[in-house]
């Protein structure tokens, strides 16, 4: 419809000339088969004309929105398009070059700043863990009520700032990590050791079943994730709380378990857990919750190929698995 509308004007005057030209030859006394002859090529020229157009112009546009679709990056399109045919289309593609070119210098300001940014915050963190550091061993050496509160709260802080660490890096995780063989039990023993007071503060009884399997993975980044279920099982527990870890093998597949009887995540909240900065009705009901733990242990055990399930029930408790893939080549080397 628009292809007929531009050629509007175009019709209009070719249809006024050849009223024009009829009207001149008849009045010139021309014979009026002469006339309708002459009349009936114009129209017929016309609309050849109109269709082949309509016909290549359709072609043409469909080839450029074909290649627009294929494009990852399709602020690029004026550097991939054909060259362009009319004196028009130049200056249409002249202004989506300029268009381009600001685009990608305002992309490249704020990827510098980004990156200025994650820079600073990852050389900060770095920097407060030697204070950290230096608070725990003087707690630990002045053994006392208020310095066991002080290592617990000590501990959340820790466990803080490699939140935010793993935040600031959750784009490129993968630089950091280090596959290898790993058993499991003793990255879940250390996991519980970096939060041992906070566990002892809170009574949180701890079962840790025999967990004999060897899994290949990053071992700090699966501490991470554990740490941040065993931050959500205190954070969310229960009067009598009670945090138990166990692991299941199935072919192919090692299943580690982390099970709590807490408060439970009511079943209209479960789909979104994983959302950047969802905290929904539990979140809200304690404060210190930000929505970004449990969304970070989802970009890592999707980067680190780790499958990720929660199944909870509420005012019942909420069991995670974390399952791990095993490498048929891996444990036929291993037999």
């Amino acid at each position: 419809m628009k292809y007929w509308k531009d050629r509007l004007p175009a019709v209009l005057l070719n249809l006024l000339g050849l009223t024009a030209l009829s009207l001149f030859l008849l009045a010139s006394s021309s014979a009026a088969g002469t006339v309708l002859l002459i009349a009936a090529i114009w129209l017929g020229v016309l609309a050849a004309w109109l269709a082949v157009g309509c016909l290549l112009e359709r072609r043409r546009m469909d080839s450029l929105l074909s290649q627009a679709e294929q494009l990852e990056e399709r602020y690029l399109l004026p550097e991939v398009l054909p060259p362009p045919m009319t004196a028009e289309e130049s200056v249409y593609r002249r202004l989506m070059q300029m268009a381009e070119k600001s685009m990608l210098e305002k992309i490249a300001a704020v990827q510098r700043e980004n990156k200025a940014y994650r820079e600073y915050i990852e050389q900060w963190i770095h920097e407060i863990k030697t204070p950290i550091t230096a608070a725990k061993l003087l707690c630990e050496n002045n053994r006392s009520g208020q310095s066991r509160e002080m290592l617990a709260q000590l501990e959340s802080i820790t466990h803080y700032t490699e939140q935010a660490l793993y935040y600031a890096r959750s784009e490129h995780t993968e630089k950091d990590s280090l596959i290898r063989e790993i058993q499991l039990e003793d990255v879940v023993h250390q996991a519980i050791a970096e939060n041992k007071y906070l566990l002892r503060q809170q009574q949180v009884e701890i079962l840790v079943e025999e967990m004999p399997d060897v899994v290949y993975t990053d071992d700090k980044s699966l501490c991470f994730i554990l740490n941040q279920l065993i931050g959500n099982a205190v954070k969310y527990r229960s009067s009598s709380p009670r945090l138990r870890f166990a692991a299941q093998t199935e072919p192919g597949q090692v299943h580690l378990l982390v099970e709590d009887n807490g408060l439970g995540i009511p079943a209209a909240d479960l789909p979104r857990v994983f959302e950047k900065g969802f905290t929904g009705q539990n979140g809200r009901a304690v404060h210190s919750s930000t929505g970004i733990g449990l969304y970070l242990c989802k970009q890592l055990c999707e980067k680190l190929d780790i499958g990720l399930e929660i199944h909870s029930r509420e005012g019942t408790g909420t069991t995670v698995r974390l399952t791990f893939t095993v490498n048929d080549y891996i444990t036929g080397v291993q037999g």
